[in-house]
Parts: C-alpha cells; structure tokens; sequence
C-alpha cells in the first residue's frame, strides 16, 4: 500500500474527501518528522513509538576502489511497535 492507496482507503471508509484526508496524513507525517528532528519522541499507545537512535561511527569500505573510509556517527529514525499492532498482525 502506498500513500495514494492510504488516502483512498481513508476516506472510503471516513466519509471525508480525500483532500481533507491527505491534509490530515501530510499534517500527521510533519509533526512526526519535526519531533524527530528536534530529538522527542512520538509515542502511539497501542500502535508504537517514533524515535531517533544514534549510530555509532564505524569504518566502511568503498566497493569500487577497496578503500577504506570512516562513516561519522549519526542520528537514525527507528520505529518500534506497540503490544497491540504485533498481536493484530500475529
């Protein structure tokens, strides 16, 4: 399913036009973003927790020319699902 597919679905079942739909999703998706951005957490209870993690440096190697190179540390989203979204999806 994409995000087309998702706003279809939506609004099938909402009622709402798939205008205001997609406001609501791209509004939804913002937030989520700008919390990740400034370091919070998005906590869903039931569905799951947004977050950023830290990946540590390491060193890589390029494929094309077998040098090695240093990968800088850097901050990840990660998501973890709630109790209630793994059991539907058992």
């Amino acid at each position: 399913m994409n995000k087309t597919d998702l706003i279809n679905n939506i609004s099938d079942k909402s009622g709402l036009t798939k205008r205001d739909v997609e406001a609501v999703l791209n509004g939804f998706l913002g937030e989520i973003t700008e919390a990740l951005q400034n370091g919070d957490k998005v906590q869903l209870i039931g569905f799951g927790t947004f977050e950023t993690r830290k990946r540590s440096g390491r060193v890589g190697r390029n494929p094309q020319t077998g040098k090695t190179i240093e990968i800088p540390e850097s901050n990840v989203p990660a998501f973890k699902a709630g109790n209630k979204l793994k059991e539907a999806v058992k």
